[in-house]
């Protein structure tokens, strides 16, 4: 049986990061990666974006080349799943039956994309946007003449998704089953502004849309049946209602955990010389009124893996970064600093007609998250002014779009 100092599960952003930080930090011990995807570690958010596009190839999107992993003695077991855990034996079982002991281990296995439970979801032409193989699928069939498409889900996958397929002149309908789109994730000042956009570029958008069935001929899909009882015809469908964290193996094996697995200030699971990364690990966020969440963010995988390695190698300092967030739809470039969780209040600086502006989200009269569209000053200015924890601010001065948000640090 093959031993490690550090087993690292996952190939992703949190993956990567956490093995790089450990051999930046000193760590001589051996390293080994494992993960399901077939490919060494690559970005993820440019799939729904730049890949899907065809703008970037996929040797732009990889997190280091090859020979670096090789260079840094990091062993790469790819194509693997993991299917238990040991704790007592400190050791992992794979999907190939073999098992591989560790020293410490690093959880970063992300999710699986929510699938739908309707009648035709596993039909042929029904996709996912998580990996590389989800969207070279959606891009086989927009090479064979897939034209219309149906999206559902107005989430941020859903939104890149279909400005993509418009910018490929494809035809679109994106079905949200709420009232409106980013609701779990936005203000409805930004809801509207993201829906407008997208009808203006000519998708067919429907909101409090709800799915009865995806209907299929020969195997393939055909059309999506919605509540009113319209079958809308397509050639394929992007689901993008959400990830169902994986951690099957963790929770088997006795880790705490409900809405993912729970991890301390440390990134610490229950479990002895277990952590957990990413959008995986629950957390208590001290930017969320030490709410317990998970976060689904490159930054937030990067800053845990950070909090691992320094904790691996002695120098333990708690989980502390302010989230952030971002989405290219279109031209428009949104970024986001802060969690709008229980905002009490929110101030719209400029003119969303304009194309340019800022949501600002407040709780007790305190900036907490700022939503900023084509805006890149308020969204640097923005994160010092919640990371300085001001408690009162001028709301004249925060609701005009020519103060600068450092005037009120």
């Amino acid at each position: 049986m093959d031993k490690a100092d550090v087993v690292i599960v996952g190939t992703g952003h949190g993956a990567a990061q956490a093995a790089i930080a450990l051999r930046q930090q000193g760590h001589d011990g051996t390293i080994i990666m494992v993960g399901r995807d077939s490919e060494a570690p690559y970005e993820r958010p440019p799939l729904s974006k730049e890949y899907l596009a065809g703008e970037k190839p996929f040797e732009r999107i990889i997190i280091r080349p090859a020979q670096f992993w090789a260079d840094k003695n990091i062993e790469l077991r790819l194509g693997h799943a993991v299917t238990e855990i040991d704790p007592a034996a400190h050791e992992i079982g794979l999907s190939d039956g073999s098992r591989i002991g560790y020293r410490k281990l690093i959880w970063a296995g992300g999710g699986d994309p929510r699938r739908l439970s309707c009648a035709g979801a596993t039909l042929k032409g029904v996709h996912a946007v998580r990996d590389k193989r989800d969207v070279d699928a959606i891009m086989a069939q927009l090479e064979g003449g897939a034209k219309r498409f149906v999206v559902i889900g107005g989430g941020y996958i859903g939104l890149e998704a279909a400005a993509v397929l418009r910018k490929l002149d494809c035809e679109v309908t994106l079905l949200e089953a709420l009232p409106r789109v980013l609701a779990r994730v936005a203000g409805e000042e930004l809801s509207r502004f993201i829906e407008g956009e997208h009808r203006a570029h000519g998708v067919d958008l429907r909101l409090g849309a709800m799915v009865e069935a995806i209907e299929g001929e020969d195997g393939h899909v055909t059309g999506v049946r919605i509540g009113s009882g319209e079958t809308i015809p397509c050639d394929a469908v992007i689901v993008g209602i959400g990830i169902v964290p994986a951690v099957g193996p963790l929770i088997a094996a006795g880790a705490a955990g409900s809405n993912g697995v729970d991890v301390d200030m440390y990134c610490r699971t229950t479990l002895d010389d277990v952590f957990a990364i990413g959008d995986c690990a629950a957390h208590a966020n001290p930017f969320a009124d030490q709410a317990v969440i998970r976060l689904e963010s490159v930054q937030n995988a990067n800053d845990m893996a950070n909090t691992v390695a320094r904790a691996i190698m002695g120098d333990k300092q708690p989980y502390h970064a302010l989230p952030w967030f971002w989405s290219n739809q279109y031209d428009l470039k949104l970024q986001t600093a802060g969690l709008s969780i229980d905002h009490d209040q929110t101030i719209v600086r400029g003119d969303p007609a304009e194309r340019k502006f800022s949501v600002v989200y407040l709780k007790e009269g305190r900036p907490i998250a700022f939503d900023c569209v084509n805006n890149t000053r308020d969204y640097v200015q923005g994160r010092k002014l919640i990371e300085s924890d001001v408690r009162e601010v001028d709301l004249a001065l925060l609701a005009d779009p020519e103060a600068q948000l450092k005037e009120l640090l």
